[in-house]
């Protein structure tokens, strides 16, 4: 069957998500009844040859199906950790598929079960923007002396850039670790591409205060800022943000407090500065997942990040009143690409021994993109 044939049969696809998804998180079922048992006839065929990875934004639908769930860190290390897996099948988006490949053999095959899931911040930063940057900062002569951080949420372009000037790849949970590994080497960091997790590490957890962050907008000269700015600055933030996280908002945080007495605030640090600093609790999505677990019965939470792990966690953990921060922000649209017919697809095509949606990173890009990934390895 054509995937065009096949999308239409599950309500995971856009156009059925358009027309029966509300921010509610309630997915319609699918219209397809025998689209699971395809998809578990699939899994069987491949067996060992596959392994595939489940990224906790993504929905129910999909997790059923991964044989690892995690944050994107976590994915590509398993990811790593099994190079007899002759496929990986990352159910997550664009990025997160080139480290994998990057940290995977060559031999070893990572398949994006839709092209089209990629990342909004990823994509505020593009290499020609940072490339752009870093002249600018040559010309001012502090180049030298400035360490790049960059998220794990960038491209491999964007890592290779990091590995070839020194500098290291971060996650939420080890962004102070690595800041703080980088001021140790220089006088500056040059934070990529999430302005929210550098501002709020690099105030809340390193001591230094909003005066000792500037913000470069790629699209205006001189990232609109003077040479002393720069030159003062400790961290230059780059202008990219979540397209969910940084959607909540102070008032939706006094909102819920005054809705729900005694409720827990937790949130992921890619929130704004403002709402992480109001928050009870902050930390990566491993946290967040970890917190509500330990969390006594009864306790109340208004969770601050992707909807599909707030309904999961809900789901999972019924004693306690668990409630998405704010009801006007919906799911991750790149993340929610990744749908069960499109990971039907996937499979039933490589049990056909047809490889389609391959993600491979090139040779001279993968060298400094793991130079950077090895550096955060070895931080952790």
């Amino acid at each position: 069957m054509a995937l065009s044939d096949l999308l239409l049969l599950g309500a995971g696809s856009d156009l059925a998500s358009q027309r029966g998804v509300s921010c509610d998180g309630q997915l319609p079922p699918a219209s397809d009844p025998h689209l699971k048992q395809r998809a578990r006839v699939a899994r069987e065929a491949l067996g060992a040859r596959a392994l595939i990875l489940g990224h906790h934004y993504q929905r129910d639908e999909v997790i059923d199906f991964a044989d690892v769930t995690g944050d994107s860190f976590k994915l590509a290390q398993e990811a790593a950790k099994r190079p007899d897996a002759e496929y990986v099948i990352f159910c997550g988006v664009h990025f997160m598929a080139e480290s994998a490949d990057i940290l995977t053999t060559k031999d070893q095959k990572v398949i994006l079960p839709d092209l089209a899931a990629g990342c909004s911040m990823a994509d505020m930063a593009s290499a020609q923007q940072v490339a752009t940057c870093w002249d600018a900062l040559t010309e001012l002569g502090v180049a030298n002396k400035t360490i790049p951080v960059t998220y794990m949420n960038s491209s491999a372009a964007i890592k290779s850039f990091t590995g070839a000037n020194g500098g290291t790849v971060c996650t939420s949970s080890n962004a102070a670790r690595s800041m703080q590994w980088a001021l140790s080497k220089g006088e500056k960091i040059l934070f990529l591409p999430d302005q929210h997790l550098g501002r709020n590490t690099a105030v809340l957890s390193l001591g230094l205060t909003l005066g000792d962050c500037v913000l470069w907008n790629p699209w205006k000269p001189m990232g609109g800022l003077t040479p002393d700015q720069i030159r003062n600055a400790k961290v230059i933030l780059w202008r990219g943000h979540c397209s969910v996280h940084g959607r909540f908002t102070i008032d939706t945080v006094h909102e819920v407090r005054k809705r729900i007495p005694g409720v827990k605030v937790l949130v992921h640090p890619e929130c704004q500065h403002e709402v992480v600093s109001s928050a009870d609790v902050v930390g990566s999505t491993e946290m967040i997942i970890r917190t509500i677990e330990k969390a006594p019965s009864g306790s109340a939470w208004a969770i601050g990040t992707e909807l599909n792990l707030v309904q999961r966690l809900a789901n999972n953990h019924q004693d306690k009143q668990i409630v998405f921060l704010d009801k006007t922000v919906c799911y991750c649209s790149t993340m929610n690409r990744i749908d069960l017919p499109h990971l039907v697809w996937a499979m039933e095509s490589l049990v056909a021994n047809h490889l389609v949606n391959q993600i491979k990173v090139d040779e001279k890009t993968a060298h400094f993109s793991k130079i950077a990934l090895e550096q955060m390895l070895a931080l952790a």
